[in-house]
């Protein structure tokens, strides 16, 4: 069976969270499962990378002045998830090799931080799996039809990972959160956000496409 694993910022936000996660990405590897795996950046890294170049260019909106360097700037923070959690799986004993989505062939339009996935080679991902190996991509992220750095925009990890799952034909995409579903609110600041028990996938999507 081929699963596609999704882990988010909350998941590999420490050390001890990475190790965590390798040890559940190796346990489904030795039920005989081949992998892919698809990480976002630690805790708040995006964030940071955000707050950063706003002191450095000593304005607010460093993403609408500098969108091309923004995608360069924020597409680092996956890169640092998959390389740490590639090591951490090696540790535990399992081969794992980690890509940018450059180098997993998500091909996207020339849109600088909301870039839409145009289609998915993945013949290096491919290769990865039939080594027996554990592929390791960074979420978030790809490459453009003019061969430049993109970004997918907020929730780019979920969409990295659905999209591989169907590029690959996986039977299953998880993806791995630290809420139990889709509340009214973002239950991490909103105490009184209910969880919603069903939404239709037109709902969904229009959610998604508002930011959600």
């Amino acid at each position: 069976m081929l699963i596609v694993q999704k882990y988010g910022g909350s998941s590999v936000a420490t050390p001890e969270r990475l190790r965590s996660v390798a040890s559940r990405v190796v346990a489904t590897r030795r039920k005989g499962h081949d992998l892919v795996v698809v990480v976002s950046a630690m805790g708040d890294t995006t964030d940071d990378l955000l707050k950063l170049a706003e002191e450095v260019v000593q304005h607010t909106r460093v993403v609408a002045r500098h969108p091309r360097e923004a995608d360069m700037l924020l597409s680092a923070g996956e890169r640092i998830s998959m390389a740490l959690l590639a090591m951490a799986i090696a540790e535990c004993g399992e081969r794992a090799v980690s890509l940018t989505g450059s180098q997993a062939a998500i091909i996207t339009d020339e849109t600088h931080t909301a870039a839409r996935i145009r289609e998915i080679r993945a013949d290096r991902v491919k290769q990865v799996l039939e080594s027996g190996q554990i592929a390791i991509v960074a979420g978030f992220q790809g490459v453009s039809t003019a061969r430049e750095i993109t970004t997918l925009g907020r929730g780019g990890s979920d969409t990295t990972a659905v999209a591989l799952a169907v590029a690959l034909n996986a039977d299953r995409c998880e993806i791995y959160s630290d809420v139990r579903g889709v509340y009214t609110a973002d239950p991490r600041r909103v105490p009184s956000a209910r969880l919603i028990p069903a939404l239709s996938h037109e709902e969904l999507m229009e959610l998604a496409s508002a930011g959600a």
